[in-house]
């Protein structure tokens, strides 16, 4: 196969690819982040502790984690055609890829939200803060370092995902390696593809260990957390005596 065969495949590929993978990125953080969240509030200790529903949540989320993907696919067939009228093409792979990292997003978000230094929660609550605002003002502006990181590992997650949904007609660089890099034996295809995915695997992580690594020199927050350090810092300074 020549190159000016190739390059309209390559092309058509990687802008499927790009497609299941950026509609599933959206909705993987739009439902993993909440989750995530929940997870944490609902633990014990938690703003909105409820153990009994932690644990249930908790177990959800580790039974969709564990499940392969393949496998994944196959058992949401009826619902993907429900959502979108058929279980052939990149819209249809869109809606096992999200379900597939919607929980595994939940837990690195999860992870990234207990690092949260429990004094600038404490220092919301005697300021007469409620869960919301402790949500939006502490627990995401400081974790949004771990946050773009763990969203960095999911695309990253996805990309392979993706690819393992071209085996069954899904489209992008997975369907093209499989119909003609395996099937019809055009190594130098195959090759190119690899590499593509490689670059694009290792631009993506560059990026987003730079926005990571950015935000936590700043400090990690926006809005009102140097305030809530500071007076942290306050309420735990020992205090000067005075002299007689």
């Amino acid at each position: 196969m020549t190159w000016s065969e190739m390059q309209p495949l390559l092309s058509q590929a990687c802008w499927d690819t790009l497609y299941m993978v950026g509609w599933s990125t959206l909705i993987a953080v739009a439902g993993g982040l909440p989750l995530g969240i929940l997870l944490v509030l609902t633990d014990r200790g938690g703003l909105l502790q409820n153990v009994a529903a932690g644990r249930v949540l908790g177990q959800v989320v580790n039974v969709a984690r564990s499940m392969p993907f393949i496998i994944l696919m196959v058992a949401l067939m009826n619902f993907t055609r429900w959502i979108t009228g058929t279980t052939i093409g990149r819209e249809a792979a869109i809606v096992p890829l999200a379900v597939g990292a919607i929980p595994f997003f939940a837990r690195l978000v999860e992870t990234a939200v207990r690092e949260v230094d429990g004094g600038l929660v404490e220092a919301v609550q005697a300021m007469g803060g409620n869960t919301w605002t402790i949500v939006r003002k502490v627990l995401v502006p400081e974790s949004l370092p771990s946050l773009i990181s763990s969203a960095t590992t999911t695309v990253v997650a996805l990309i392979g995902y993706s690819a393992m949904a071209g085996t069954v007609g899904a489209g992008g660089l997975g369907d093209i390696a499989i119909r003609y890099g395996y099937q019809r034996f055009e190594t130098e295809l195959m090759w190119i593809t690899v590499a593509i995915l490689a670059v694009a695997i290792s631009a993506l992580q560059f990026a987003g260990d730079y926005a990571a690594r950015s935000l936590h020199r700043r400090g990690g927050h926006s809005g009102p957390a140097p305030r809530l350090r500071l007076l942290k810092t306050r309420r735990t300074a020992p205090t000067e005596q005075t002299a007689p």
